[in-house]
């Protein structure tokens, strides 16, 4: 049993999926960031042992048997198994090892998760000491071991301090908890009660916290460089988390009505749209060849009629203008264009495949008469009135998009729609900050030492633009406060969405959320997220006086691959939610990778190639390259995907050359 400060901890993720495939777990890694971030966790954890095994009796035992008895932790958390499903065996070899059991701790799993949602019903947690390890039971999915353990962590020092006897340590800790957990929110709102109280020797009681207007967590802008934070006030969430976020306040836009024209292509349709007019407007020959009675059958017969499908007019030989009603009488035909009018009293229409020309009128220019080869029926190679589209037809409905294909828009023309409602596009703005950034057009003297060009807007502009949206390119300011505050006041005056480059991180002159938070009052809704490249990266919403929907600002990280893969991982699928894409998240395929691949520390997006390979079929992937640095924009060269790698662990720190993981689709795809 550990005697320092720090709580040892194992984590294992119980899943038959996951041990077949290490990329497919995403519940193991939150529990490690949740429990080893200082902003998270109000003590210090130190994971010690992590492992994936799958859901079977004997390996679920003796790998908590072995932690116990032989590694002596502290914790040992469980994630997986704990539902109805046949494997899911988790609880029932657990709880035999349990030497006492906890049902408060059981008990709050449940009813912090039972406010979130009824189905927390069907999970079994179960949790107790072996020995003096504490054992706990989460649930498979990263959502609720979050919401579970958003729950645990406020008493679970408390738990591990008292059986270490540390009761000097429990008064510390229940202090930290009184005044600035980040959990207490947390907790108090899953349990309803106006005080809570931790039971044993000692009674202690925390004020109710009321939702509150959230204060800023970043200290003043005029605080000293030498008295700035060391640690960023915020904590670093999960991708997923991260993204949760930003759909519960990406909101659309509005509408705005559009002439039908290409450019139209990318929006989404604010409105159900019926046919003004049927098609075809009239009986239409499926072929070339000849309109004829059916009943008349083989034979030869004079051409009496000519029936273009262009509306042009006819040559001095053509026998009918196409315009002029004409009624065929039987014992004539009347030669018809794919497309062509079938004249009134014809019933069907012969391939003129199935003729053969008699005679010819004179100066040998147009048709006498014709031979009828074949037998044919009633209605045949004829499109009726409206037996496309009737007149009154609902044609599209709400929520259709507008795409390349073009379909949408040929069918709209096709019944007469001239124009049509649509949601509008978010306009974006984009603003790069720096004082060492210098625009790329500067070509009057060389770089000074010290000096970048601004790679990032140019990116930016062309991604933002490719995906189908209006960009405004907002330039380049210095890291000032004086020049930062009514640039970002104007630009969001004329945008919906603004982007940042730079200014994120810890240096003395990230001023963005600060900024953010005490000169614009924006909501930080997260300012870290846990992964490579991009951890600095921040959202923000401002209010918007005009009306109640909310101004978006993405503030990415200076490092230009950082940038934009926080674009594509968090912003395009935000400007596809504002103009109202029904599934507005990026496609994710499996991809076999073409060679090992080093795992990291953080949940990383390994920038790669990806392809169809001509002799298998099969979606591979390969590297664009070992140095990933975040600064390295060569790494993004050819890039059409994003490896979504997992955390390494105890065990697993590469994923082998043939295994399938997950990606992020960025691009058009090829053929090798």
């Amino acid at each position: 049993m550990s005697l320092g400060t720090a709580f040892t901890v194992g984590i294992v993720t119980v899943s038959d999926t996951a041990c077949a495939n290490p990329a497919h777990d995403k519940s193991g890694p939150l529990l490690q960031d949740i429990l080893t971030s200082t902003e998270t966790a109000p003590l210090p954890y130190r994971i010690d042992k992590t492992a994936i095994i799958a859901d079977d009796a004997s390996q679920i035992t003796n790998m908590v048997c072995d932690w116990v008895d032989n590694q002596h932790l502290d914790l040992i958390l469980l994630t997986g198994g704990t539902g109805f499903a046949e494997r899911d065996v988790t609880p029932d070899n657990i709880a035999p090892l349990l030497t006492r059991t906890t049902p408060g701790i059981t008990h709050l799993l449940i009813s912090s998760s039972l406010l979130k949602t009824p189905f927390a019903a069907l999970s079994r947690p179960v949790s107790g000491f072996r020995n003096k390890t504490l054992i706990i039971t989460l649930p498979g999915s990263p959502k609720a071991c979050r919401e579970n353990m958003d729950a645990l962590l406020p008493v679970l020092p408390h738990a591990l301090q008292l059986v270490r006897g540390q009761v000097d340590q429990v008064r510390h800790t229940h202090a930290q908890l009184a005044s600035s957990s980040p959990q207490k929110d947390s907790i108090d709102n899953a349990i309803p009660q106006q005080q809570h109280t931790c039971i044993h020797h000692h009674h202690h009681h925390h004020k109710h916290h009321q939702n509150q207007h959230r204060s800023p967590r970043t200290l003043n802008l005029d605080t000293p460089v030498a008295q700035r934070a060391r640690v960023s006030p915020y904590p670093m969430i999960p991708v997923e988390e991260a993204l949760h976020l930003i759909q519960s306040h990406a909101q659309s836009v509005g509408t705005v009505s559009m002439p039908l024209s290409d450019d139209l292509i990318g929006y989404v349709l604010a409105e159900d749209v019926y046919a003004k007019e049927s098609v075809p407007g009239y009986r239409a020959s499926i072929v070339d060849g000849y309109a004829v009675y059916a009943e008349d059958g083989p034979g030869v017969y004079p051409v009496s009629h000519v029936s273009l499908a262009a509306a042009s007019q006819p040559t001095e030989n053509e026998k009918v203008d196409i315009h002029t009603p004409f009624q065929l009488q039987r014992g004539q035909i009347a030669r018809v264009a794919t497309g062509g009018m079938v004249p009134d009293g014809a019933n069907a229409v012969v391939m003129v495949e199935d003729t053969k020309l008699v005679e010819m009128t004179q100066g040998n220019q147009e048709e006498a008469t014709v031979e009828i080869l074949a037998s044919t029926s009633v209605g045949a190679m004829i499109r009726p009135i409206g037996s496309d589209c009737q007149k009154g037809d609902l044609v599209c409905k709400t929520g259709t998009i507008f795409s390349t294909i073009g379909g949408e828009l040929g069918v709209l023309a096709s019944v007469g729609i001239t124009s049509v409602l649509v949601y509008r596009k978010p306009h974006v703005g984009i603003l790069s900050s720096g004082n060492e950034v210098q625009d790329i057009t500067m070509t009057s003297r060389p770089l000074a030492p010290g000096e970048i060009r601004d790679s990032n807007r140019l990116t930016l502009m062309a991604a933002v633009r490719q995906a189908g949206f209006e960009a405004v390119d907002l330039g380049i300011v210095v890291d000032r406060v004086d020049a930062l505050e009514p640039c970002i006041q104007k630009a969001l005056e004329k945008v919906d969405v603004l982007i940042t480059t730079g200014g994120v991180s810890m240096g003395e002159a990230d001023y963005m959320k600060p900024l953010l938070e005490q000169k614009l009052k924006a909501t930080i809704h997260f300012g870290r997220v846990n992964m490579k490249p991009g951890k600095p990266c921040t959202f923000a919403t401002v209010p918007n006086d005009t009306n109640n929907k909310k101004k978006l600002i993405f503030a990415l990280p200076g490092n230009p691959v950082s940038a934009t893969v926080t674009f594509y991982l968090f912003v395009l699928p935000a400007l596809r939610q504002m103009s109202a894409i029904q599934q507005p998240g990026n496609v994710k395929l499996q991809v076999k990778i073409t060679h090992d691949i080093t795992l990291d520390d953080r949940p990383e997006y390994h920038r790669v190639l990806v392809f169809v390979n001509s002799e298998t079929g099969q979606l591979e992937a390969t590297s664009t390259g070992k140095n990933q640095q975040s600064s390295r924009m060569i790494s993004m060269i050819a890039a059409n995907g994003l490896l979504q790698l997992p955390v390494k662990s105890v065990g697993v720190s590469m994923i082998k050359k043939g295994n399938d993981v997950p990606c992020i689709i960025l691009g058009s795809l090829y053929q090798v």
